[in-house]
């Protein structure tokens, strides 16, 4: 208990300040979604992507200028792979005669171009990958329930599963607000958030378990504070070095994957604080007891239940 006197920050004290924030950020975030709704891209909505191989670097802004001035409306434009090769996409449904329409605009510009393909995605399809999509996420939320259920115990499901929808919805929302477009690779991009925000609850998770098994006195309020401070350092090392690779994604990976880098960037920031504080304020309010995280004893004997291990076929998963 020495330890925890000297703990220099008192996490859990402004467990309800944290409490009023999330709320507000969630709150905010279902009615962005409600009143803007997303900007879904062309994987979802459907359209036409067409892909030019220029002969020198392409002149992104003056490909769109041109395309702007030829009354073309709802498109993108981007490097894919190299400076040379443009993907450009169009809102526009797919035909036989578009993606040559758009290459013999560019080449009246005296640009040398190829066209190298063009593809269509109807609106059906768009519409189920919406539908699988937003199933994948419910799935992968059940999973991460049933499974930190059975490794720890179901309230810790419940307190890792929330954080987790947090998360998700929090990074919804910014993309609402801010109208970013919303494709496959920011759905990749969720999915990676829910992956990492997991790993750094299960992190806090597992030393809340193991603490609450080996300090005799202190209330879960100390306890979850202390397992707090010794794993922080770790949670802020993580993050940090995570977010300088994304940051470097962002500004030197090229358009493409843009959004999908802001999505993850946006996910580490919400992830840690929420692994820090939605978690472990779950546990609060779900009243955890060291009774919840002792092993039942054995029929017919009289060892102390808190002092048994767990199977050994559940330390492995």
């Amino acid at each position: 208990m020495a330890d925890m006197e000297k703990q220099p920050f008192d996490f859990m004290g402004l467990r309800k300040i944290a409490s009023v924030i999330s709320i507000a950020l969630i709150i905010a975030s279902i009615a962005l979604l409600a009143v803007r709704g997303l900007n879904f891209g062309m994987d979802f909505t459907g359209g036409t992507s067409v892909e030019l191989e220029y002969t020198q670097a392409a002149d992104l802004d003056g490909i769109r200028n041109t395309l702007e001035q030829s009354g073309y409306e709802q498109f993108s434009v981007q490097n894919f792979g190299a400076d040379t090769t443009v993907l450009i996409r169009l809102a526009e449904a797919g035909n036989d005669t578009l993606a040559r329409e758009v290459t013999g605009v560019l080449e009246q510009t005296g640009a040398e171009l190829e066209l190298v393909s063009s593809e269509f995605v109807g609106s059906q399809v768009g519409e189920q990958l919406k539908e699988d999509s937003g199933l994948g996420l419910l799935i992968a939320l059940a999973v991460v329930l049933i499974y930190v259920g059975m490794r720890f115990q179901f309230k810790f499901g419940i307190a890792s599963v929330i954080p987790l929808a947090h998360d998700v919805i929090i990074v919804l929302g910014v993309f609402a607000l801010f109208q970013w477009t919303f494709d496959l690779t920011v759905l990749a991009a969720l999915l990676a958030v829910i992956g990492y925000s997991l790993n750094d609850t299960i992190v806090v998770a597992d030393r809340i378990r193991e603490n609450f098994r080996k300090m005799r006195v202190g209330e879960p309020w100390d306890i979850i504070n202390e397992s707090i401070h010794q794993t922080i350092t770790r949670t802020i090392n993580t993050s940090g070095t995570t977010l300088v690779v994304l940051l470097a994604l962002y500004f030197f990976g090229g358009e493409a994957i843009n959004n999908f880098a802001l999505a993850l960037i946006i996910g580490v920031i919400v992830g840690t604080y929420s692994s820090i504080y939605v978690s472990a304020n779950m546990l609060m309010v779900m009243g955890v007891t060291r009774e919840d995280l002792m092993v039942p004893a054995k029929e017919g004997t009289g060892e102390q239940a808190g002092e048994e291990e767990p199977p050994e076929w559940l330390n492995r998963m």
